[in-house]
């Protein structure tokens, strides 16, 4: 948003933008700015809670909140020598000098009554179990993507943000980037006809993938609580390479490439088509080999694996027509595959390592990673094309503006624009594709409302979150 001054006309477009086009993913939070254009008022002040700080986007999210915030409570389990020392490296803590410090998120939800919202940027297994204590309390949250780890905890989340009447938001800030609101006013107005296929694809996994469990023992560093990073996962002795970047490798913990990646590549086909739940999801899966033995010519074993994901993918999930939209079948690539390149597009031009192809039937569209840099594709048709005018709400500071979306839309009584009503269906979709890894080379045929792959029964257990020992959601 450009201005806080709005004509009649842009809040007639707001109110029509908060029913209809909530579907599509975009929601409007209007700011009051008290004492002038960048004022904030100390009581609009969001006191803030960041779980999991010290590795991976916490850090980020921590120095995007206190741009605007309050960040009050810091959470992480591991004290080891490497996470101090990455603190020290980032200089986080120094930043936030008055926030109160814990291991346990438990502990600090019950002690700390002054926390507004909660920032969940944990390993994937943990989530949910934060996410759901902190809404039961009346807790804003936001999540880092993908949202959950199973599709089961996508739905009790999403219900439980209607329940207790929170304001949501995934991490997946290219849902807050220009570039999705251009693609879908160029889609809206005709630029490509009819989509009816999409090829999406990420160069992740940039961790090692497709190997089968450690067998050799490590103690955990001093300084973590191996069992309690564990939580509600099987438990399985320390090993370097869960912890503290390889997790999203492992079933148990993460959701691999395409979980990594899927809520920002995906994002753009799923918001600006419309889609809902897939019908249907196929899998073909890649394989590491072992270095052949002396002597022997070809490639060696194959190297067979049941709780890592591959190291690559291609997953198909099929939609249905929605209103004048006709079916729309969404490519997915991962491990270093690759769709085909355009026939249209220029010989010197490369693909993105991450985007999405809209293949319309009269033309197509590609962006890079979290929708950013759109185009028609040849060139020439993106400079012949005369673009409408802008007519969706846009988020202040695109991409870089995402968290405070979910802060200004907690002080407005509002909705964030991924919260969970989206972010949760959208997930997951997201998340079938991994049940479908399970199974390779088989369609399986999902039904969302039930939430169960109607020709496939044993492919269920790997759809509802199976906890350890007394962990719940409650």
């Amino acid at each position: 948003m450009s201005s806080d001054k709005q004509s009649p006309t842009q809040v007639s477009r707001r109110a029509f933008m908060g029913t209809a086009a909530t579907a599509a993913g975009f929601t409007i939070v209007p700011r009051r700015v008290l004492g002038g254009t960048g004022y904030q008022a100390p009581s609009d002040t969001v006191n803030v809670a960041v779980v999991g700080y010290i590795h991976g986007m916490g850090t980020s999210n921590l120095l995007n909140v206190i741009k605007s915030d309050n960040v009050v409570a810091l959470c992480d389990i591991d004290e080891s020598a490497a996470a101090k020392e990455a603190l020290k490296r980032r200089d986080t803590i120094a930043k936030v000098p008055k926030a109160t410090m814990y291991k346990d998120y438990r502990v600090m939800l019950e002690k700390q009554k002054d926390i507004d919202a909660v920032l969940v940027a944990t390993p994937d297994h943990w989530h949910a179990l934060i996410a759901m204590a902190s809404m039961q309390l009346g807790k804003h949250v936001y999540v880092q993507k993908p949202l959950t780890r199973t599709i089961s905890e996508a739905r009790a989340l999403a219900e439980a943000a209607r329940k207790y009447k929170v304001v949501t938001q995934m991490g997946n800030q290219g849902h807050s980037e220009e570039g999705l609101r251009l693609m879908q006013e160029w889609l809206e107005a005709g630029a490509i006809g009819q989509v009816r296929e999409v090829h999406c694809w990420t160069n992740r996994p940039i961790w090692p993938q497709g190997m089968p469990r450690p067998t050799e023992t490590m103690a955990a560093p001093d300084g973590l609580d191996w069992d309690f990073w564990l939580g509600p996962a099987p438990v399985r002795p320390f090993h370097k390479t869960y912890h503290p970047f390889g997790w999203r490798a492992w079933q148990d913990f993460g959701a691999g490439a395409m979980g990594d990646m899927g809520c920002h590549v995906l994002d753009a086909s799923f918001t600006i088509l419309k889609l809902g739940a897939p019908t249907s999801v196929v899998s073909s899966l890649g394989y590491n080999f072992l270095p052949p033995a002396p002597g022997q010519r070809g490639f060696g074993q194959r190297v067979e694996y049941n709780d890592s994901y591959p190291p690559s993918s291609l997953i198909h999930l099929s939609f249905p027509a929605r209103g004048n939209m006709p079916p729309v079948t969404v490519h997915w690539y991962d491990g270093g595959l690759l769709p085909e390149l355009p026939a249209e597009l220029e010989p010197d031009r490369k693909l993105p390592e991450s985007g999405t192809i809209f293949v319309g039937d009269k033309g197509k569209m590609w962006c890079e990673t979290y929708s950013e840099s759109p185009r028609l594709i040849p060139e020439t048709a993106m400079q012949a094309f005369q673009r409408p005018p802008k007519s969706l709400p846009r988020v202040e500071g695109g991409r870089g503006g995402h968290e405070k979306n979910w802060l200004d839309a907690i002080r407005q009584k509002g909705k964030a624009v991924a919260d969970f009503d989206y972010a949760g269906p959208f997930t997951e979709a997201v998340l079938l594709g991994n049940v479908a890894m399970r199974f390779p080379g088989e369609r399986l045929m999902w039904d969302a409302a039930s939430m169960k792959v109607t020709n496939k029964p044993e492919a269920d257990q790997y759809v509802r979150h199976n906890y350890r020992g007394t962990w719940s959601l409650g």
